[in-house]
């Protein structure tokens, strides 16, 4: 058998129901690693034991689960120091999904400050790092998550997703995620951004595995058939996704789109009409509007004796001090601004999706996950992508529209080691198709090498 610490999380749960192994044995040997790893991808660790009831398609399976979804035996920071103390009284209901199927609860993993931002640089409870290069970003808000999963910390995690934060750090960590379609997975009991863009989502080390902790949260099946590879019609829009790109990574790219067309895809040319507008439109004059909502409403009723001005006034890194602190005053998003992004601008850019999925007669459409590769610990505002200084928010998260089913995979490794991922969008509850063309994808492309031990 494999390093107990080597098995993904459908590996891992047949190995305890067949007997190869025990649930104590696999949760004391991954606690061990989480304890000797630097990356700090965890801010709480104690598996809980298992409570003998019936196997499930989880059973003795430990889990990471990001540090902004309520646990009744954990504390729930959202990565934030002024939420140290905050225990829910109930799990979230993924988190209760996952338990009933027999997972245990390896830890909550480190994140970015109140899930705001792509790099995971978090002044409260210390960065997370990359596996690949512990001075590079694991990516965010969902980094800790991302680098348990590829550190073999963890066979798998949960993330949460609002622009980016399952997604960015999957493809930067070099694992495997999915972005459910939006209100598929319930949002109860996750500290909130937006209701209109929030989602978890399952970050694993295979298509599989993604797969099963999909099915476990939302009662469908927990094995999906890959898709037929040839003749399958994904998407290739050139324009604005494929643009301004890291050279290397561009080359690493251009290369698995031709490994994609020896196996019979076709790959249909042809971009998203007006995109970057109207993502710009509907973006984040929803989530910016949304945030002191959503945060003043959780903090009421878990009774946590804060309200959005006194956490804020607690926030530790500069980064997310300096977001949060535009939600209010002069320059924060009105709500005339926001009810047109709401009502006009986001149902526009949902109507240019499914137009461009009709017309193109495609099933998904692939770009790359993120413009470049991992930046270096401490580029919070600025990143260098081919020798110009870019914004590292708006760069990591471009191609990451929400509300559509989409998923990572691995695509390769740049000279220096560093994971690059290919994304796939799917038209709006084509969860299943998507998971079927990753499966499918997944045997054409490369396999990633651990990271170093």
């Amino acid at each position: 058998m494999a390093a107990l610490f080597e098995l993904g999380a459908r590996r891992a749960a047949d190995a305890v129901r067949n007997g190869e192994q025990t649930a104590e044995a696999l949760a004391e040997a991954l606690l061990a690693r989480c304890a000797a790893s630097a990356i700090n991808a965890c801010i709480s660790l104690e598996a809980e034991r298992l409570r003998g009831e019936r196997l499930g398609p989880l059973h003795g399976v430990p889990l990471a689960l990001k540090d902004n979804i309520d646990t009744a035996d954990f504390p729930t920071t959202a990565g934030t120091s002024a939420l140290a103390a905050h225990r829910p009284k109930r799990n979230a209901p993924i988190v209760q999904h996952l338990l009933d199927a027999g997972a245990i609860v390896l830890g909550k993993t480190n994140l970015q400050e109140l899930a705001y931002g792509p790099t995971n640089n978090n002044a409260a409870f210390g960065p997370a790092r990359n596996p690949y290069d512990p001075t590079r970003i694991p990516g965010g808000s969902s980094g800790g998550s991302a680098a348990a999963v590829a550190a073999r910390l963890a066979p798998a995690a949960l993330g949460t997703d609002t622009g980016g934060s399952i997604r960015v750090p999957a493809a930067l960590c070099g694992i495997t995620s999915m972005r459910p379609t939006t209100l598929r997975w319930p949002q109860a009991g996750v500290v909130p951004l937006s209701h209109t863009r929030d989602t978890a989502g399952p970050m694993a080390r295979d298509v599989a595995d993604c797969a099963l902790l999909d099915g476990v949260i939302t009662g469908g099946p927990t094995e999906v058939a890959p898709a037929p590879l040839k003749g399958l019609r994904l998407g290739l829009p050139r324009g604005y996704f494929w643009e301004d790109l890291d050279v290397e990574l561009a080359a690493i790219l251009e290369a698995t789109l031709a490994r994609l067309r020896e196996a019979g895809v076709v790959l249909v040319e042809g971009d998203v009409a007006n995109v970057a507008a109207l993502d710009a439109a509907a973006g984040f004059p929803i989530m910016l509007y949304e945030t002191v909502i959503e945060l003043e409403r959780y903090l009421a009723e878990h009774e946590t004796g804060l309200d959005f001005a006194s956490l804020m006034a607690q926030v530790k890194s500069p980064s997310v001090k300096q977001a949060l602190a535009s939600l209010r005053g002069a320059n924060a998003v009105s709500e005339a601004t926001y009810r047109e992004a709401l009502t006009k601008h986001r149902p526009a850019l949902q109507e240019t999706y499914r137009r461009y999925f009709r017309e193109r007669g495609v099933a998904a459409m692939v770009f790359p996950t993120t413009p470049l590769p991992a930046a270096k610990i401490g580029e919070d505002d600025t990143v260098m992508l081919n020798g110009v200084p870019v914004s590292t928010l708006s760069t990591f998260i471009r191609n990451l529209a929400p509300g559509i089913p989409g998923l990572t995979l691995p695509a390769g490794m740049t000279k220096a080691g560093l994971p690059v991922g290919i994304a796939l969008d799917a038209p709006e509850k084509g969860d299943h198709e998507l998971l079927a063309i990753g499966l499918a994808l997944e045997t054409v492309l490369p396999a990633l090498a651990a990271p170093p031990a």
